[in-house]
């Protein structure tokens, strides 16, 4: 049964419950210290690993299209390795080399193609990457200086773009503006030599590959850790180039000893040096072989010190050497065979020779480029003729590869750019 309650009684009611508060209040700050509630912790900063990946299009020289659609983006995750695609940027032609500067805001591909202008030269493009979400704006075009670019890098210095033409037998200087678009070419170097033969005498046995050596065909150019010298690896001539480069008018002048023979018909391709810039790891195309060599960061001087096979003793049949890359630890150097279908895993000793320490299957067909992730934790294979990317997770203490069993769909792949986006 309820009681009706008279306003005054409501009244008395809300005085007496002040009172009695009041005193409570009184206590509790003379006898207990205040307790401040703690705040929430900020929200974690996660940021994203993108992956670009570019290959040949159907735009391409006669017989060298692909099935590729231009540059693919894709979100990696960093527990699994496994890509997601994001989006595709298909404006461009047969971006078989793709760069990031070193600060990630800018992305150099070129167009491995012989139809960008009246002289049957390739492109460069220049595009601008948000660093938020790895997305792509394309800045500009232009020439590369050459037919058919093979390989490009950014300067030591930030200031210019190194391109290799591999059909055009030249290397170009593409100078970089303040926004990061391209200037036209400030130098461009033809070389010439003797014709050299299409297969080297140290070949694997049974190797019916060859290589082009009807002239000169640069397939890759960079500068070396110090940046005081510029490197081309000519695959035609069998010959390493070096040069210094003028900063100011981004041309380049012959070092001392202008360039160096390699084996005949071996096809130098890639190369990678020590962290410490005094080891260079040459990789020959042709014959299978790494180059070990000295080099001096003062005067450019290489001196060969020891070679070795990418591809173990038993093997025999056709094979083409494709990329090398160095551990972030320095402990360990990769290489792949294409035809082969290997990668091959060196150990690096104190002196910076090389021993092989296993020959893993890509698990694919035709594997060209390689590359790590920003954290060394996966090595990735592009599979040019599979049209699929496969990865492997790497022990950083012994150098060994494991297959994830991850594939990734992509059109005709040759190279790799990765990324970490800023939050």
């Amino acid at each position: 049964m309820s009681h009706p309650v008279s306003r005054r009684d409501f009244t008395l009611g809300l005085a007496a419950g002040a009172s009695v508060t009041g005193l409570a209040g009184a206590s509790y700050a003379a006898d207990e210290p205040k307790i401040v509630p703690v705040p929430p912790p900020p929200p974690k900063v996660v940021s994203k690993t993108v992956c670009f990946v570019g290959g040949y299009t159907k735009h391409a020289p006669q017989g060298g299209a692909g099935n590729g659609q231009g540059i693919a983006v894709f979100e990696m995750d960093r527990e699994s390795g496994v890509l997601t695609p994001i989006t595709t940027y298909t404006d461009i032609a047969s971006p078989s080399f793709i760069t990031l500067s070193a600060d990630n805001r800018f992305l150099y591909a070129l167009s491995e193609i012989d139809d960008y202008n009246k002289d049957g030269d390739g492109s460069v493009t220049a595009f601008a990457v948000d660093q938020k979400t790895g997305s792509l704006r394309k800045l500009n075009s232009v020439s590369s200086g050459g037919a058919v670019p093979a390989h490009l890098s950014v300067h030591h210095s930030g200031r210019y773009v190194l391109v290799a033409n591999y059909v055009g037998g030249c290397v170009g200087v593409l100078p970089i503006r303040s926004d990061g678009s391209l200037g036209d070419a400030t130098d461009v170097v033809h070389n010439s030599g003797p014709r050299q033969p299409e297969r080297a005498a140290d070949n694997p046995q049974g190797n019916f590959a060859v290589s082009d050596h009807s002239g000169s065909h640069p397939h890759m150019i960079r500068s070396d850790p110090s940046g005081r010298f510029v490197i081309a690896d000519d695959a035609g001539l069998d010959r390493v180039y070096v040069w210094t480069l003028n900063l100011t008018t981004g041309k380049l002048i012959p070092a001392k000893t202008p360039y160096y023979d390699m084996e005949p018909g071996s096809a130098p391709r890639h190369f990678e040096f020590t962290h410490s810039g005094r080891i260079m790891y040459n990789l020959c195309e042709q014959n299978s072989k790494i180059v070990v060599s000295s080099f001096d960061p003062l005067t450019g001087a290489i001196t060969n010190i020891q070679t070795v096979s990418t591809v173990t003793p038993h093997f025999r049949g056709s094979t083409l050497a494709a990329e090398i890359l160095i551990s972030a630890s320095g402990k360990y150097v990769y290489a792949s065979n294409r035809l082969g279908d290997s990668l091959a895993v060196f150990a690096i000793a104190a002196d910076g020779t090389l021993s092989l320490q296993d020959e893993v299957w890509m698990h694919a067909d035709y594997g060209r480029a390689m590359m790590f992730d920003p954290s060394g934790t996966f090595l990735f294979c592009a599979n040019q003729r599979s049209d699929a990317v496969t990865s492997f997770k790497v022990d950083k203490n012994t150098g060994q590869l494991a297959f994830t069993e991850n594939f990734t769909p992509v059109g005709s792949p040759t190279t790799f750019a990765f990324m970490n986006t800023q939050v």
